[in-house]
């Protein structure tokens, strides 16, 4: 079992099953989650990212709700993500939410907390100069927040260092 593997069982206990939300925008924060399939795919799962090509393809056999896309400083789109996050939440009744971003997960996270539901938060890879705006706002709503570099622990003190992903 890889560190990532093992970072996750720690987190979120090994040998339970669960309903695992994969919460993530399409493209490179999408191939971060996928990454983690030795992990999530013993696990009843759904994900929500951006009704995408890339999306589409990747999980063609999973079950998927689609986020409202653009995101970025698009504030109807925030507000019609906090409605499907409620529609999603209490549907799936998930046991945890897991994501690398972007802003599609800050909606996911304020209300999955606010129901009891843990949260993982994995900051992408390539931030290694600043914070992302959404592992800032979404630190805060983590049960537990890891991130992939030893210099990305400046930005994350509390952080758990998993190791890359990719």
């Amino acid at each position: 079992m890889s560190k990532k593997e093992e970072s996750l069982s720690d987190v979120l206990g090994d040998g339970q099953q669960l309903n695992v939300g994969l919460v993530g925008s399409s493209g490179g924060h999408l191939a971060h989650l996928l990454v983690l399939q030795p992990w999530w795919e013993n696990h009843d799962r759904f994900w929500v990212t951006f009704d995408m090509p890339d999306s589409h393809d990747l999980l063609e056999s999973e079950r998927c709700d689609w986020a409202h896309y653009p995101t970025t400083r698009n504030i109807p789109n925030l507000v019609r993500n906090f409605g499907l996050a409620w529609e999603v939440l209490r549907r799936e009744r998930p046991d945890v939410l897991i994501s690398t971003g972007a802003a599609v997960a800050f909606p996911f996270f304020l209300l999955g907390r606010l129901m009891g539901v843990k949260t993982v938060f994995i900051e992408v890879y390539d931030r290694i100069d600043h914070a992302s705006l959404t592992a800032r706002l979404c630190a805060p709503l983590s049960s537990s927040f890891l991130v992939q570099w030893e210099d990305q622990l400046v930005f994350h003190p509390k952080a758990e260092l998993i190791g890359r992903l990719m």
